[in-house]
């Protein structure tokens, strides 16, 4: 790709992203990236052409034609969501302005492997398509959160430690045959903190920190989500606590912060204390009953998790800290001490601004993660380009 084309690509998505912003006339347009109405107009027209764009009128008035106004298409360009658990899968259609248009929750068996689960994926997106009124043809693109370790440029599953027979797979490569459309692939925390990121505008650098059965961490700065050389950034569930060497984590090592702080590990020192707690969703229950047990471990586990969270803080500065997952919706239980071991831990500067609070959208960041993840993929340089070059 030349350098004149990149330049092309960029100006292309700049007007792209101004429409999704609301900037919805070809003079506003000028105005805003400081091209030149001519420049403008060929520009827009080729979006139009290509079927990102489109632009309508209204009525003539007495004072002669108004500006016409553009959008994102709907009616022939949508976008597949899908946010994949270990038990369940919800998967949605909508159109590039991010209304939802079809959506269900289905449950499955993430151990039944890679084919037999997307397999399954394909026929709920058939059906949601057929619901929604859209055939295959307008899928742009398809956003795909799952529950382990994702190397993100390829969309491969790497050595993820609930996800039996999918280690190796290249999760796209399923989709090329079915859908002329770039398939993104990532782990559910990080579509969890681009979807919480969406629907907080006072937030420019984010962590959202998953508290559930494990420990995992978002990171978003401008938008933009921040995966690290190979996909492995925000994995902050193994860093070391000192002190609990003699604790064995899945990951082969011991003393690691999920090992001794998340929901699984509390739940099992509930049941080596007579308690019926077999997952994190038993240690809430247990918790909204008032068992003290319970509620005092919680407590625990949130002062070693906010050790770990401020050591984020002083490396990150981050001016917002959400907190998701099935243990996070503890929150009276679990804010306080976090928030203490922060603003104990870390330095003035990086706390004096930064919000601690659990999250907006619960159980939908991730689904509401993927649609942004897949909008923005499509009006980016890159997903601009494709379309241009006719390929997925």
């Amino acid at each position: 790709m030349t350098a004149a084309s990149d330049r092309q690509l960029t100006a292309l998505s700049e007007l792209a992203g101004l429409v999704a912003g609301g900037v919805t006339r070809r003079a506003q347009l000028a105005t805003a990236t400081g091209l030149s109405r001519a420049a403008v107009a060929q520009r827009v027209d080729l979006l139009i052409a290509k079927g990102l764009l489109v632009e309508t009128g209204t009525v003539a008035t007495e004072r002669g034609r108004p500006p016409l106004t553009l959008r994102l298409a709907s009616a022939t360009a949508v976008v597949g969501a899908v946010d994949l658990g270990a038990t369940h899968s919800t998967v949605a259609v909508a159109d590039l302005g991010g209304t939802v248009l079809a959506e269900a929750t289905e449950d499955l068996d993430i151990n039944d492997g890679p084919e037999a689960v997307l397999t399954g994926l394909h026929k709920q997106l058939g059906r949601l398509l057929a619901d929604a009124g859209h055939p295959a043809e307008h899928v742009r693109a398809i956003s795909i959160g799952l529950p382990g370790p994702v190397e993100a440029s390829t969309g491969t599953v790497i050595r993820p430690p609930i996800m039996r027979g999918w280690d190796g797979y290249r999760v796209p490569s399923f989709f090329a045959d079915r859908y002329r459309a770039p398939v993104l692939v990532d782990n559910d925390v990080n579509m969890m903190a681009l979807g919480e990121y969406g629907h907080r505008p006072a937030a420019t650098h984010l962590l959202y920190v998953k508290v559930g059965t494990g420990i995992g961490c978002g990171i978003v700065s401008g938008g933009v989500v921040h995966r690290g050389a190979t996909g492995a950034a925000g994995d902050i569930g193994h860093i070391r606590l000192p002190g609990h060497d003699e604790v064995p984590c899945h990951c082969g090592n011991t003393g690691c912060v999920e090992a001794v702080a998340s929901g699984a590990a509390i739940a099992a020192t509930l049941r080596e204390a007579g308690l019926p707690a077999e997952h994190a969703a038993d240690v809430v229950r247990l918790v909204a009953a008032g068992d003290p047990l319970a509620r005092r471990q919680v407590r625990l586990a949130a002062q070693r998790l906010g050790d770990v969270i401020a050591s984020l803080v002083s490396f990150y500065n981050p001016d917002t800290i959400v907190l998701g997952g099935s243990i996070a919706s503890l929150h009276d239980d679990l804010l306080a001490d976090i928030r203490a071991a922060v603003y104990r831990r870390a330095l003035p500067l990086a706390t004096r601004t930064v919000a601690i609070e659990t999250t907006l959208l619960g159980r939908r960041a991730g689904i509401e993660g993927a649609r942004r993840l897949a909008v923005q993929h499509l009006l980016s340089p890159e997903g601009i380009g494709q379309i241009l070059a006719g390929r997925p």
